[in-house]
């Protein structure tokens, strides 16, 4: 079992920043890829980003891309989610995610163990 906590959410006008962090706890944190994901009210839970096991390798959903920034740091069993510019359709309810895959993946399905989300709201 992984235990995945997400901290960092809150309300930000547009244009602006904020940093998530994602505590893991349980098994071993570099064992696994982490992603993010959002979901906003009435919609499906959808990709944000990835981060591969050693933190090398990351992939951006094609809407956040250049503005936001995955990180990880396995020592301290965590990884964050620089987001900067932010735009009001990036209102959502963010969550941290673990996957034993070593490929890319972006689907929830892939992904085996979740956080409990943070809020993020972005004000026009």
């Amino acid at each position: 079992q992984v235990q995945l906590v997400e901290s960092g959410g809150g309300l930000v006008q547009a244009g602006g920043f904020l940093r998530l962090s994602c505590a893991a706890s349980g098994r071993t944190f570099s064992n696994y890829a982490m992603g993010w994901f959002r979901q906003a009210p009435g919609k499906e839970r959808e990709f944000v980003a990835r981060i591969s096991r050693s933190g090398i390798i990351t992939y951006y959903a094609d809407s956040v891309k250049g503005r936001f920034t995955v990180s990880r740091d396995n020592a301290k069993n965590s990884v964050y989610l620089q987001m900067n510019s932010l735009k009001p359709e990036d209102t959502a309810v963010y969550y941290c995610a673990a996957t034993g895959a070593t490929v890319i993946v972006t689907s929830s399905e892939s992904y085996d163990y979740w956080g409990q989300g943070t809020q993020v709201t972005v004000s026009s």
